[in-house]
Parts: C-alpha cells; structure tokens; sequence
C-alpha cells in the first residue's frame, strides 16, 4: 500500500447514493437520534481506523444513508432546517464515537451556509434536491501563498470564460471531505476579479483528488490536495460569494461553531477513555497507601477539575448555538447581530480547544504509564485535539473577544470568525 505522501492522484470516486435507502429527517429530535445511532457503530472501529488509516467509505456512505446531510436544508425546500444548537450537537456526538469520521461532514455544511445565503432559487432547488438525496459535499481548501501575492487570501485559482465555456484551474490543500464528496466546492476569482464558489461534481474532467494527507492526527479526513486543470464548468454551478464581502450575516459563525464542537466531541472522549482506564486497569501510587487508583485523592479532584471544564465548554457551546439561532430568527442580521455571532462562538472555541487539550492530555497522567501503550491508542486523543485545534488559533480568538469588549472593534467577516 502506497504511503501518503507516495499516493498519485486517487481515482476512486464515492457510490452514488441510492435515493431510495436515504431517510429524510423531519426534525431535531429525528437528528439527534441519528446522530446518536450513527456514533454508535462509528465508535466500535475508530481506534482500528486510526492505527491502520483506513478511509472510511462505508461509514461514509452510513452517514449519506442517515439523512443528517440535509438537516439544514430549508423546511421550503424539504430539508429539517434544524436549530444552530441541534447540528453543533449533532457534531458532538459524532466527533466524540470518531472525530476525524465527525469533521468529515464539517464542509458540507458549511457550503450549505453559503448556498442558503447567495445561491439563487433554482440553484437551491437543484443543489439541496441533491443533497436530500444523500449525496455529500466535500471542499477545496485553501491555497498556499503565492510568491507574487502579499498576504494568504490573494489566490490563483481562476475561473476563465474561454471559447468552450467556463473553466476552472487552481491547486488548493487541506481538502476534508473532497475525496469523499459526490461535489467538490472551490473558492476562485472570476474574469472581473471577484470571489466566487464553483460547486464542481466529483467526476468532473481535469479534477484530481490526491490522498497526500499525512497529519499525525485526524489521520482519516484524507484532508489532501485538489487540483483543477481546465475542468469544465456549468454557470448554475456558481455562486457569487463576493456579495458576502459586505453583507453581515451567519456563515462564519456556523462555520466556527461546528469547528468548536468537533473539540468538544475530542475532550467527551479523552474524558470518558480517562474515568475507563483508572477504574479498570490504573494503580495507586505507592505511597498513597490505597487499594485502588480510584481512591486516589488527587486523582478524584483532577476528574472532578476535568468535568467542570468539560462540563463549562459544552454549556458556552450550545449557548453560542442558541445564541446564532435567536439571531437566525429576527428579520435580517445586521452588522452587529453578526458581531454578536462570532463573539458568542470566540467564546466556545476558546473553551473547547482548551478542554480538548488538556482533556487528552490529562488522560495519561491520571491512567499511569499503562495507558501509554500502543495497544490501547490512547495517544489519538491528544494527536486529534493537536491536529484540529491548529485549525484556528486561540490566540486571535482572545484578541478578538478582547477588541470587541474592550474597543467593540467587530470582528473580520470571513469563514474563521
């Protein structure tokens, strides 16, 4: 089997869903019960599928035959439109059984957001008629910074109007979900020079989704390259995202929701192999003078320190979702409604990351020197946490939070606010 960084350009491309064997979810309580049932028999292979980086298509194709991909589609156009708090929920539950499985789905939804907010009504009518289906949208990451280009966000993939018609050309990386995606949504800069999203479908020529991702954590996102060369493009399949640039909304902020539920899910496990490992196989230390680890007094107060901040990270986490729901509710977000967005997620990411960190990191600590051997793969908890919580770094969400209360400096609109 080819390592990672050996692989050449994958040419798998995911089943087709069957319309037929696809549920439609009706509500937040059908998906959290989903949800709830899909980590059930995610949780049972996580560990083996870390180990041995194994893919998982089948889980995948669970996961498309669950309905949770169109729980956020509108209710007018047949979808659950669950609450912000039931899909960050959602991603607890999923990232806590597998969380590299869990962040998969994270791009789908948010081009879903984006798809809600600038996409045309036949454009929404065919792309989420897609989705109830069952099929699953990846996404082409960001680009690597280009030498003529001052800052990351000049990028050279293009969208060209050309005698056969629209063509996309462009490398990205940290592609989650693209080589299991039945669409695979690039950003690009069109002939005007402005931003626009190319929903490009999987099969598409002159598309490559390579497997080059060799993280140590989050070892089965297949988070790799993408690469469009002259790739054929339907003008429906565009949608105009530079009219996002000055129109407050809830893109971000669902984006960044999602993100700080996936650690939430990282700390739920660390926390719950932790409270395992002491009571099966821990032993007291030898001066303690006790029987069992889990008499421990030290040991009982760091589980009790765990399960505040554990506990603490979860309540700030649905508050955010809450608080993006009341904000979804009123008859237009305007700029501060969506300032309010991003402080209230700033807030739970802060949080989430740190528990995820010091959840999985406190894990070995409190277990012993057993805990560390490869048989048992502990050490993926703190390998996911690491991986993730590089995603976005808390420093700028302090700062933000920071400017906002202190000069009520709104935060920057982009995907990572």
């Amino acid at each position: 089997m080819p390592t990672p960084e050996s692989s050449s350009p994958v040419s798998r491309l995911p089943r087709p869903p069957d319309p037929a064997r696809v549920r439609r979810i009706a509500d937040d309580a059908e998906a959290l019960a989903a949800a709830y049932t899909l980590a059930a028999a995610f949780a049972a292979g996580a560990a083996e599928r870390d180990r041995q980086r194994r893919l998982p298509w089948a889980e995948l194709d669970l996961w498309s035959e669950s309905g949770l991909g169109g729980i956020t589609v509108p209710r007018e156009y047949g979808g659950a439109d669950v609450s912000f708090a039931t899909l960050a929920e959602v991603f607890v539950i999923l990232c806590e059984a597998d969380p590299a499985l869990g962040q998969i789905p994270q791009n789908h939804f948010g081009v879903l957001g984006l798809l809600r907010e600038v996409g045309m009504p036949a454009q929404k009518a065919r792309l989420y008629g897609e989705v109830l289906a069952g099929k699953r949208l990846g996404n082409a990451g960001p680009e690597r910074r280009s030498a003529n280009a001052k800052t990351i966000l000049q990028g050279t993939t293009r969208l060209s109007a050309t005698s056969d018609g629209l063509r996309l050309d462009g490398r990205r990386f940290y592609s989650t979900g693209a080589l299991f995606a039945h669409r695979v949504p690039a950003r690009a800069t069109d002939d005007e020079g402005r931003a626009v999203q190319v929903w490009v479908p999987r099969d598409a020529p002159g598309l490559s989704v390579i497997d080059d991702w060799s993280s140590f954590g989050q070892r089965t996102t297949a988070s790799g390259t993408v690469t469009f060369d002259q790739v054929p493009v339907d003008p429906q399949d565009v949608l105009p995202i530079w009219q996002l640039a000055d129109r407050p909304g809830l893109f971000g902020p669902a984006s960044q929701l999602i993100q700080a539920a996936i650690d939430q899910g990282i700390a739920q496990a660390a926390v719950a192999d932790t409270l395992r490992f002491v009571r099966e196989r821990a032993r007291p230390w030898v001066d303690s003078g006790l029987e069992h680890a889990t008499d421990d007094p030290y040991i009982i107060a760091d589980v009790g320190r765990l399960q505040i901040d554990l506990h603490a990270a979860h309540e700030v986490l649905q508050e955010a979702g809450h608080t993006l729901d009341a904000i979804a509710a009123q008859p237009i977000v305007d700029t501060e409604a969506s300032a309010r967005a991003s402080v209230a997620v700033a807030e739970a990411k802060v949080l989430t990351t740190r528990i995820a960190l010091e959840a999985s990191e406190k894990l070995f600590e409190l277990a012993g020197s057993a805990s560390t051997r490869a048989a048992h793969n502990l050490d993926r908890h703190w390998r996911n946490a690491r991986t993730h919580t590089l995603h976005d770094p808390v420093r700028w969400k302090l700062h933000l939070l920071g400017n906002y209360h202190l000069n009520h400096v709104l935060p920057a609109r982009h995907s990572w606010n």
